[in-house]
């Protein structure tokens, strides 16, 4: 017969170590990450997370089709056509026509809208090198290759429609 601790039940290996998960751990790394910049886009200048990736992506490049910034952004055109419409109706993004495919548009951003850009854009580099302060500048190197790998692996792993990212 068994008395005491004999009686208790030990808890069997955990599979999965969700504190040791790599998704995981790049989520939290991400959230977190996505939060110290929310505080500059979001919370100064009223922008979603895809918003300000629209405005990020059409500062860099001027003009993009929103078809052009799904796969740029890990969003979905759906999530990219409302960050759109939001700010096209805020006045900080603006439509024209492409007259080689009368499907789609060209998007770019509005003087306000690349006000915004050139404000947040310092802010959110100044955000990244916080970061990335704690690392030495060989290990920074390291990790953008690793990243870009892990990157790439990662998408023949995702489905087309891919997963939408935090930051």
């Amino acid at each position: 017969m068994a008395t005491g601790s004999a009686a208790k039940k030990q808890a069997p290996e955990p599979l999965v170590v969700l504190e040791q998960f790599l998704p995981y751990r790049i989520n939290v790394l991400a959230g977190l990450t996505s939060s110290a910049l929310a505080q500059i886009y979001a919370d100064r200048y009223g922008l979603s997370i895809p918003a300000w990736r629209v405005i990020v992506t059409l500062g860099q490049y001027e003009n993009r089709t929103a078809r052009d910034m799904a796969p740029d952004g890990v969003m979905h055109k759906s999530t990219v056509s409302r960050a759109v419409a939001a700010l096209e109706k805020r006045g900080l993004v603006v439509r024209r026509p492409n007259l080689d495919d009368r499907r789609e548009e060209w998007l770019a951003l509005t003087p306000e809208g690349r006000a915004i850009y050139e404000a947040v854009a310092p802010e959110a580099l100044a955000v990244e090198e916080r970061l990335l302060s704690v690392l030495t500048p060989q290990e920074q190197a390291t990790l953008a290759a690793l990243i870009d790998r892990l990157t790439r692996q990662a998408r023949l792993l995702a489905p087309q429609d891919g997963v939408e990212a935090q930051t």
